[in-house]
Formats: structure tokens, sequence, C-alpha cells
């Protein structure tokens, strides 16, 4: 991808983000938020949910 083939794309996705109301730009944020996976999850992938079954099968 050449440079101005990039900065053409950028001020495209600034131009669309920049021409939604505002609330809406809000709920966008809000939403990617909320459908982000848990913090440990991020970070230590399948290690905490393989823990949290293997307790839960001992109990």
């Amino acid at each position: 991808m050449a440079a101005n083939d990039y900065v053409k794309f950028v001020t495209q996705q600034l131009v669309a983000y920049m021409d939604l109301p505002k609330e809406e730009r809000k709920k966008k944020r809000i939403q990617r938020k909320q459908e982000k996976p848990p913090l440990a999850y991020h970070w230590f992938g399948m290690i905490p949910l393989s823990l949290r079954l293997l307790f839960r099968r001992h109990s």
C-alpha cells in the first residue's frame, strides 16, 4: 500500500467518523467497550478459563 493510498484511506475514515452525530459515536464507543473480552482472557488467553473449569469440576 503506497503512502498516498494510506493517507486517502485514513482521511476517508476520519471524515466518515466526523459525519456521524455525537450520540451515535458515543453509542458505538460504548458498544465496542461492551464487546471486549474480559481483561484476564485478553492478556492470558485460555488459561483463566481452563482453571475456572478445572476448579468447578472439583467443587
